[in-house]
């Protein structure tokens, strides 16, 4: 009998996606379908916003999912850091319309069964707020701004029946507490920094993204 192919799509921006992991196959949602034989559709890619998602990848979604990660967020919160901080509240409102728009829509695709997986945003500063080592001025760094967005994506999979995977829990204590966050390389001997190039997950981060995905699923079959 020839197995029923299950289709994973992992949608949203870098913290998804294998580049910056080592390569094809070594990024979180990779790690996800492997672990669970589904078939991946990688429609994240580098630098998406949540308008990315909203308005390109949602419009690639070709079968019914039967499983969705999402990762996105964090890329609006750093553009209005990087363009207009008086801007934040904005960028967050904006992020919340969107979700709520992306949500909405995978439900109806997907069915009531389908797990859908909606991923808090990490911070590289360890909650120190220090963004200059992002190229950031020390006037934008106010954690309260990455506290906002995270509520607002929590809030949101609540409304939408969406798990949730705590990325900004996990990751504290991986970043600039614990070695150079700039560094390039995607398997540094330091098994506890999570990132490279600043904001990026490396191999060790893609592989705690994935086991928080995971946690979430386990957690969902463990309801009654």
């Amino acid at each position: 009998m020839t197995p029923v192919s299950r289709t994973y799509y992992a949608l949203g921006d870098s913290m998804s996606i294998d580049a910056y992991a080592g390569g094809p196959g070594e990024g979180a949602a990779s790690l996800l379908a492997d672990d669970f034989g589904y078939d991946l559709r990688l429609l994240a890619t580098d630098g998406a916003t949540s308008d990315t998602v909203l308005r390109t990848q949602l419009n690639e979604i070709d079968t019914q999912p039967d499983l969705v990660t999402l990762t996105m967020g964090g890329n609006d919160l750093v553009h209005a850091l990087f363009e207009d901080p008086r801007g934040v509240a904005r960028a967050i409102e904006r992020v919340r319309y969107n979700t709520d728009l992306v949500l909405s829509t995978l439900r109806s695709r997907a069915g009531l069964a389908a797990p859908i997986i909606v991923s808090t945003v990490y911070d590289p500063t360890d909650g120190t707020g220090d963004l200059q080592r992002l190229g950031l001025p020390a006037a934008s760094a106010d954690p309260r701004n990455l506290d906002a967005l995270n509520a607002t994506l929590i809030a949101a999979a609540r409304r939408h029946g969406a798990l949730v995977a705590d990325l900004y829990t996990k990751f504290l204590g991986h970043g600039t507490t614990v070695g150079d966050i700039n560094q390039p390389d995607p398997r540094p001997a330091e098994r506890e920094l999570w990132f490279c190039g600043s904001i990026e997950p490396n191999a060790w981060g893609a592989m705690a993204i994935r086991d928080a995905w995971r946690a979430a699923l386990f957690s969902l079959a463990r309801k009654p």
